[in-house]
């Protein structure tokens, strides 16, 4: 929300110190008020918070979730014909990310969320950006552009989130990073495997192979925000310390196994 102070030169005569004139437009956030030289540096000096609201989907975010969902099922299908979940909305959708894991791999799996990603856009437009935008201003300009595009339109997937600004390899920064205050889809699926295979790992793939923009994601499994740095490569499997996340402590296979076993590895997600 802009904060904008304009400091007048008010008489004692005409506005008393303590009077305060607040224009307020909700719509655009942007707020004017009229206040004496004290009061004004004194406001200066006061941190501003930022609230954080949960996010409510619109029509347009539901259509997102169905046409996700239904291109998830259509993977599950290869291993289940005719298989979905009976749950609605946002739990069907994560009970069909379960499944899709379920006879895969995690290569396998991570293959299949690619194709599911790749079929949401039409092929021609994947193309023609990564043909036409990728290259321009050695991909920043493509970074910034799917930066805005992401926080935009994929809330109803992560929830809340916000562009910000992320280092790049050449040394300098730009607008091209997404942070997620508390990934929905991490904390509703309760699992390190879900987030790595069916969301990371074919998300970064897709990124660069599909539309020449390179992308690094950094999940926190301690408090699921994650931070999307578009123009940046991730690093080698072997070096990214992601995939060697335990499972969750609220994972119910994790609790599974530490019920029927006392192997120190049950602490490891198999599934990541």
């Amino acid at each position: 929300m802009a904060l904008l102070h304009f400091p007048l030169s008010c008489s004692n005569r005409l506005l008393h110190p303590k009077l305060e004139l607040l224009l307020y437009n909700q719509n655009h956030g942007f707020r004017v008020s009229c206040l004496s030289q004290s009061q004004t540096t004194q406001i200066k000096s006061k941190p501003v918070e930022r609230l954080s609201t949960e996010y409510k989907p619109n029509v347009l975010d539901n259509l997102f979730l169905n046409s996700f969902r239904n291109k998830m099922v259509q993977e599950c299908w290869q291993q289940e014909a005719g298989w979905d979940s009976g749950k609605p909305g946002y739990d069907g959708l994560i009970e069909v990310a379960n499944r899709l894991m379920i006879g895969r791999s995690n290569s396998e799996t991570t293959e299949a969320a690619v194709r599911i990603l790749r079929s949401l856009f039409p092929p021609l437009l994947l193309e023609l950006y990564k043909l036409l935008i990728a290259p321009i201003a050695g991909g920043k300009v493509a970074a910034v552009m799917v930066a805005r595009v992401t926080a935009l339109s994929c809330q109803w997937l992560m929830g809340p989130c916000t562009v910000n600004s992320v280092d790049l390899p050449d040394g300098s920064s730009l607008m091209s990073g997404v942070f997620v205050e508390r990934c929905k889809y991490l904390e509703e699926s309760k699992c390190v495997g879900i987030c790595i295979n069916t969301c990371k790992l074919p998300t970064q793939t897709f990124m660069k192979a599909g539309m020449g923009v390179p992308l690094l994601m950094e999940p926190n499994f301690s408090d699921y925000s994650c931070q999307f740095k578009f123009g940046v490569l991730p690093p080698l499997p072997e070096d990214d310390i992601t995939l060697k996340e335990p499972c969750l402590e609220i994972c119910p296979n994790s609790i599974r196994r530490k019920q029927v076993t006392d192997n120190m590895e049950a602490s490891k997600c198999p599934k990541a």
